[in-house]
């Protein structure tokens, strides 16, 4: 069973390696190794935390087994497993989703370099997830945001060469305050390793020394990575970014490239701050207040939209915003709720992206809203995932965003002072939620007489793995929505291990 425990080093190293071998294999070859090796990463994660689940106990794997400070650690518990399994199906269902359309958006010269950059960005993730290194969750950091920007700007197009230098330009500034919060860390505590720097600032904290630094120090690293993970108003960059990337690079950095800095986020308010001394900073009342203003913010931008991918990246902003509020209410419930979001966000997000691009091919490749009138009959299957999608993110029952609105609720009644703006917030975005999400839905499904684009005839052997996908993410967001008491309680249990 201890062979278990080389499991997480085992998934970033296949996922690292996979990109350099893709380097030099023909485009087809790419692509299977690129498969393979998402599969092999899912079935690793899924062994790994079914072991968590029986041992009860997180564990610490020592790389080359040197110990600190020689050495660097990978942690694995309950939620780091749960997060892995979930980065890896999602990053499954996406690819194979839009590699139809990959021939037609990317050249066929550059789609080793596509595998490449998805393969990175997969590894990148993982060790995020993974690491019990402060520098090494940075330098993949980095590796994450070339990789981002390699899958935004590889379609070639004027609007996406616009996205990719925006993102740069903001990521390199969320990079540069998180990097400097690392340095005054390791200034401060003389170690780098999260478990280590947790003692030493616990024991400053009880001290009463630095107290001025170590406010400077967490809020550097919290704006960077909320620069880095667009929670408004540091979201300039996100609409062009999903809007106009290809089907797959929107569906991946929609559902899990804000999620990985997310994650990190989390590990730094719970193994490297602590959790009690980061409430005593005052910044989770600043991601409360941020995260309400972008619930409504990205909202109403995305009901002003007239382009179903950009209307769609809006609402990624208002979804973030839930996140980023479940934290601000500063309680263990509402971590769990900020984490369920994440669940639920990146089920939902990659299926409407998607389902959107299904809609657009059958009306003439335009996105206005104009244009996708009777799209639903054109192409079934897309319509049918848009529609479950947009149930989802306005709260149905049986979905999984009807669950995260719920533990949201649920995390924010009694908590003093933010009971009322919670509720009353959360009430006017599940309205606005409906207002766009339901019209957009109306649109597909409003029979166009007159339209210049023929009814397509779309059987679901044409186009198996589009059809295949759609239904995996269907499927993915019942199961979060109708087992959300298995999800819950893995949570909830990752959580206390985290602390």
């Amino acid at each position: 069973m201890d062979f278990i425990r080389n499991f997480p080093f085992f998934s970033i190293m296949i996922s690292m390696l996979s990109g350099i071998i893709s380097s030099i294999l023909p485009k087809k070859a790419a692509k299977l190794l690129n498969l393979f090796m998402i599969i092999t990463v899912f079935f690793l994660s899924l062994i790994l935390l079914i072991y968590l689940c029986i041992t009860g106990e997180s564990f610490v794997y020592m790389m080359g087994h040197f110990p600190a400070p020689y050495g660097n650690e990978i942690r694995a518990g309950i939620l780091e497993a749960l997060m892995a399994l979930f980065f890896s199906a999602v990053m499954f269902l996406s690819v194979v989703g839009g590699h139809k359309k990959l021939d037609e958006e990317v050249d066929e010269d550059r789609h080793n370099l596509y595998y490449i950059l998805v393969n990175m960005m997969l590894s990148s993730l993982l060790a995020l997830v993974y690491t019990n290194d402060l520098f090494t969750a940075y330098v993949f950091v980095e590796i994450n945001t070339i990789s981002a920007c390699g899958l935004i700007m590889i379609r070639r197009i004027g609007r996406t060469y616009i996205a990719a230098v925006r993102y740069m330009i903001m990521s390199l500034i969320g990079s540069g305050l998180m990097l400097l919060g690392i340095c005054l860390i390791y200034d401060m505590t003389g170690h780098l390793l999260m478990s280590n720097i947790k003692s030493s600032i616990e024991a400053i904290h009880a001290s009463g020394q630095f107290r001025m630094p170590l406010v400077v120090m967490t809020t550097l690293i919290s704006v960077g990575l909320c620069v880095k993970s667009s929670l408004f108003p540091f979201h300039a960059w996100l609409p062009d970014a999903y809007g106009y990337s290809t089907v797959s690079s929107a569906a991946i950095l929609s559902s899990l490239v804000s999620k990985g800095y997310i994650f990190l986020l989390l590990k730094i308010i719970y193994r490297v701050i602590g959790f009690e001394v980061f409430v005593s900073t005052n910044i989770l009342n600043v991601f409360y207040v941020f995260g309400l203003s972008a619930m409504i913010f990205g909202s109403i931008r995305a009901i002003r939209e007239n382009d179903i991918r950009r209307m769609i990246a809006y609402s990624s902003i208002a979804q973030i915003g839930y996140i980023y509020m479940g934290f601000g209410l500063a309680t263990d419930l509402g971590m769990e709720a900020g984490i369920f979001q994440i669940l639920s966000h990146g089920a939902t997000k990659s299926l409407l992206f998607i389902a959107a691009i299904g809609l657009t091919d059958v009306s003439g490749f335009n996105r206005a809203f104009i244009h996708v009138t009777g799209a639903g009959y054109r192409n079934k299957i897309a319509g049918i995932g848009f529609t479950v999608g947009a149930l989802s993110m306005v709260g149905v029952p049986m979905f999984s965003g009807f669950i995260s609105k719920l533990l949201f609720a649920e995390a924010g009644i009694n908590v003093e002072g933010k009971s009322v703006p919670t509720l009353v917030v959360l009430a006017i975005s599940v309205i606005l939620n409906a207002i766009y999400f339901m019209k957009t839905v109306i649109r597909i499904y409003t029979p166009a007489p007159d339209s210049e684009f023929k009814e397509e005839s779309f059987r679901f052997k044409d186009k198996l793995s589009y059809s295949l996908t759609i239904l995996g993410f269907i499927a993915l967001n019942l199961v979060l929505g109708m087992s959300s008491e298995v999800f819950n309680d893995l949570i909830h249990k990752g959580l206390e291990m985290f602390s």
